[in-house]
């Protein structure tokens, strides 16, 4: 009887460019990232400008629905006839400087 000839498997052996190529690949997954990283950072950071800014003006609507509310004192309804119409009360003297 014949011997039968074992045959070893072949390894599969991997080449210096295939090397360099997965170095490459992994170098540029690595930049990607960090990019990726950056751009998440300067999100949030705007995400909470825009958080701050949100409630501000939540606080300035709270304050005019308070106002509103209130129905308008006498006292507020002149002083915004002064300070923002420029209204003078009957037989108010006003003086101008015209010195300008």
């Amino acid at each position: 009887m014949a011997q039968s000839k074992k045959k070893k498997p072949a390894k599969a052996r991997t080449g210096f460019f295939t090397k360099v190529l997965i170095v490459i690949l992994l170098a540029v997954l690595t930049w990607q990232l960090g990019a990726l990283r950056t751009q998440v950072e300067d999100a949030e950071f705007q995400r909470q400008q825009l958080a701050a800014q949100v409630d501000a003006k939540q606080a300035e609507n709270n304050s005019l629905q308070a106002s509103i509310d209130r129905g308008g004192s006498l006292e507020e309804m002149l002083r915004i006839a002064r300070e923002e119409l420029g209204l003078v009360a009957p037989n108010e003297k006003v003086f101008y400087d015209n010195s300008n």
